[in-house]
């Protein structure tokens, strides 16, 4: 994808040659929902950089003087929490000098929103690797990642810190195959937790059961991130997550990987994956060195990945080694980056909530549906005829004399009372609630107006249904 694909993709990115005094910025790298990152070159030191740019694309949007606006004045709130988590992740950051952590050089406020400029890494996350790498991962490989990227996560422990977002997704191997410990997520959990939509996209396997609960019940400690990252482990093994925390609270179906034995693997190594899973905290290990005690690994500190990068300076040309000092190199080239998120989150240890018997039911209907719909997408099937699937205004029309069904893309859960009926972009939609109270929508890509008629009051909720997942709405609250 050249540049200018990257920039129509990315609404709102600021353009090429744009720049923030000594920072020129070359290309759009990538953006998401909450922010967008860019590859940018620093004239003053002579060095290629990264910027990211808080820009919550929900809440506020380019003018043409290249200054964010609200959509809104009631999205004020919101994107103030989200600008201030954004400012907080940088503050953070800057304290760390971990070669496994983002490395933040410079924070400045500008055109309305916040910036981040961060040292430039290039390579690919571990989910990419996963895809794309024409090897088996082994655990000879596994065993080169874990030391410094347990030493990443040691550090933020032992700063009084949490990641609590530790994922595929959120690793990225660097040319020099040492680990880089991405996102945290600050604004778009910031802004999540005060918002009053009640849409929820789940993103099943690597979050723990205390993650979902209500304050006042289990406390989030290292054993949080250490459940994320034997998920991590699960899913490089396995090729897939663990089962939901949620669902496996209600009935565990997890089978021990040392009961698997995939070939391969070690069951010192399995054995240390299947307790960092466990699921009440205190069966897990309680720090990161007791993870690694079990599969007789290092914590690797700071002089031993510099070591590690010496090492590999030895046997690798130097422009591909991410450090302080100007190269004379080729630019790099970016083969993937973090594309889905673009702030990091100071996480402090808290109390967290407690699972609700509503939530439970509510959860355990909405998981099983997630790994249904991603099962459906990866089959490339398409979903049987269903009274409650209805095709999006986009699709194209069928042939003539075939009958086709639009794809099943997504399951909404509808809050639903008795006597109150639906309707689903102006047409009236029979369907009816589950002992949980929601009722299921299997929906089509599209945008969606749901309404629901309660006597003579109506709420309405917008939805746009552009990748699988499954959603929880309550448009009455």
């Amino acid at each position: 994808m050249s540049a200018n694909d990257k920039q129509n993709t990315v609404p709102n990115a600021l353009p090429d040659g744009y720049r923030f005094n000594e920072f020129e910025i070359k290309e759009v790298i990538g953006g998401g929902g909450f922010g967008i990152v860019y590859r940018a070159w620093d004239h003053q030191l002579e060095r290629t950089i990264a910027i990211k740019e808080y820009m919550p694309v929900s809440l506020a949007q380019r003018t043409p003087d290249l200054t964010l606006e609200l959509r809104g004045e009631r999205f004020q709130k919101l994107f103030n929490a989200g600008l201030n988590s954004f400012i907080q992740e940088a503050r953070l950051l800057a304290r760390f000098n971990h070669p496994g952590l983002l490395h933040v050089l410079r924070f400045w406020e500008e055109n309305g929103t916040a910036y981040m400029g961060t040292l430039y890494y290039s390579g690919m996350t571990l989910k990419e690797w996963q895809i794309t790498s024409p090897e088996p991962i082994s655990e000879v490989w596994i065993r080169r990642l874990l030391p410094p990227l347990l030493g990443a996560i040691s550090t933020i422990h032992q700063a009084g810190y949490l990641h609590r977002d530790i994922s595929l997704d959120n690793i990225q191997i660097q040319d020099n195959q040492l680990p880089v410990l991405l996102d945290f997520g600050s604004a778009r959990k910031e802004i999540g937790n005060l918002s009053d939509e009640t849409e929820i996209m789940l993103k099943p396997g690597f979050t723990p059961i205390e993650q979902y609960s209500e304050e006042g019940e289990v406390e989030q400690g290292p054993w949080t991130d250490i459940y994320a990252l034997g998920a991590v482990l699960h899913s490089l093994i396995t090729g897939n997550p663990p089962p939901v925390s949620v669902v496996r609270c209600i009935e565990d179906n997890y089978q021990p990987l040392v009961e698997r034995k995939p070939a391969g693997f070690s069951l010192p190594l399995l054995h240390a994956v299947d307790c960092a899973l466990a699921m009440k905290p205190g069966d897990r290990p309680q720090s990161i060195d007791a993870f690694a005690a079990l599969i007789d690994l290092p914590v690797s500190d700071v002089e031993a990945i510099v070591n590690s990068l010496q090492a590999a300076a030895e046997m690798q040309p130097a422009s591909i080694l991410m450090t302080e000092e100007a190269v004379e190199a080729p630019e790099p080239v970016v083969m993937a980056v973090n594309h889905g998120a673009s702030t990091i989150e100071p996480v402090t240890p808290r109390n967290v909530r407690r699972l609700s018997p509503g939530l439970l039911g509510m959860a355990f209907v909405a998981l099983l549906a997630v790994i249904t719909v991603v099962w459906m997408v990866n089959k490339r099937s398409v979903a049987p005829k269903m009274e409650n699937t209805p095709a999006a205004s986009s699709e194209a029309p069928a042939a003539p004399g075939v009958v086709t069904t639009p794809a099943t893309l997504a399951t909404v859960y509808l809050k639903l009372g008795n006597g109150q009926n639906v309707v689903l972009n102006g047409q009236p939609f029979d369907v009816k609630p589950g002992s949980s109270g929601f009722a299921a929508l299997s929906l089509a890509a599209g945008q969606y107006r749901i309404e629901v008629h309660a006597g003579s009051v109506t709420h309405v909720q917008s939805l746009t249904i552009d990748k699988p997942g499954t959603w929880l709405i309550n448009p009455g609250k």
